[in-house]
């Protein structure tokens, strides 16, 4: 079996012996590990040795890496998705960070993880993602997002207005900062925190929600993932920002843009003790009577 291993730079070295303990587990299980080679180029000193291989940049891992383990949080498994991309390779995320409701496999729980995953004791959640085409191609390759697709305005810019159009009908045009296209994954993130709702992924639903609109009688909207959502942004600063997930790219022209769903799904790996309702009531502390923290 060959397992793949991704992160990103750790500022809190006291992750050091949970990520040692990541590769020792892979090793008593004989794995074959691959470690991507941003992730080895942190590495390089820290850990003791283990014998694995380095997954260079534009190597071919459809058919050949048969899972991707993540350690971080949400935004390193976000980053990961551009490197799966459509290959439908399965991805699990270890933990180091806060909320993790992607990342969902606690540090205390590394062991137990891995041993279900070499063992194939887990089942595979397809989230469906989203994808945005434009006049420029500003996005290139990577025009996809697995949370949402946001436009908004400079930090130190005026508001901006983007007239939205549904399956070619106009639709609203939102005065604010901007506005978020959040897939069911995305809707538990920047999405909830603008007040948008919970979508379940097998809603087949996507979410529009302003940020900071300045009418106050507009409200998200949940639209089936079938629809597709053009935009036109006017602006009186020199530009604002698009972004899919975290790439962000600065638009300096008006362009027209196309949001629809992707052509392909990313695969979670699910763990016989997990389930969206537990993430949801683990993550928000719901059940909980906080009177009591």
């Amino acid at each position: 079996m060959r397992i793949a291993v991704y992160g990103r730079q750790f500022n809190d070295q006291a992750v050091i012996p949970f990520i040692q303990h990541v590769f020792d587990n892979l090793s008593q299980h004989g794995v074959e590990i691959y470690v991507h080679h941003q992730l080895n180029n942190y590495l390089s000193g820290k850990i003791n040795t283990v014998t694995y291989n380095v997954l260079n940049e534009g190597e071919q891992i459809k058919g050949f890496i048969d899972v991707f383990i993540t350690l971080g949080g949400d935004g390193t498994l976000l980053d990961m998705v551009s490197v799966i991309s459509d290959s439908g390779v399965p991805v699990i995320g270890i933990n180091f960070g806060r909320l993790g409701f992607l990342a969902s496999v606690n540090k205390s729980d590394i062991a137990a993880a891995i041993y279900a995953v070499v063992n194939n004791q887990f089942t595979l959640d397809s989230r469906g993602l989203l994808s945005v085409d434009s006049e420029l191609n500003i996005l290139g390759k990577d025009n996809f997002a697995l949370n949402d697709i946001t436009i908004h305005k400079r930090d130190d810019s005026a508001m901006i207005t983007t007239h939205m159009f549904l399956d070619g009908e106009f639709l609203n045009s939102y005065w604010g900062d901007g506005i978020i296209i959040a897939t069911a994954t995305g809707s538990t993130a920047y999405s909830l925190s603008c007040g948008g709702p919970i979508i379940f992924p097998e809603s087949n639903s996507i979410v529009v929600t302003p940020v900071s609109p300045h009418n106050l009688n507009v409200r998200p909207i949940v639209l089936p993932d079938t629809c597709k959502l053009s935009f036109e942004v006017e602006f009186r600063s020199s530009n604002y920002l698009l972004s899919c997930d975290s790439r962000t790219v600065i638009v300096n022209k008006p362009i027209k843009f196309e949001v629809h769903k992707a052509g392909f799904e990313l695969n979670l790996v699910r763990l016989s003790n997990e389930s969206y309702l537990s993430t949801l009531r683990n993550k928000l502390l719901w059940g909980l009577d906080a009177r009591n923290y």
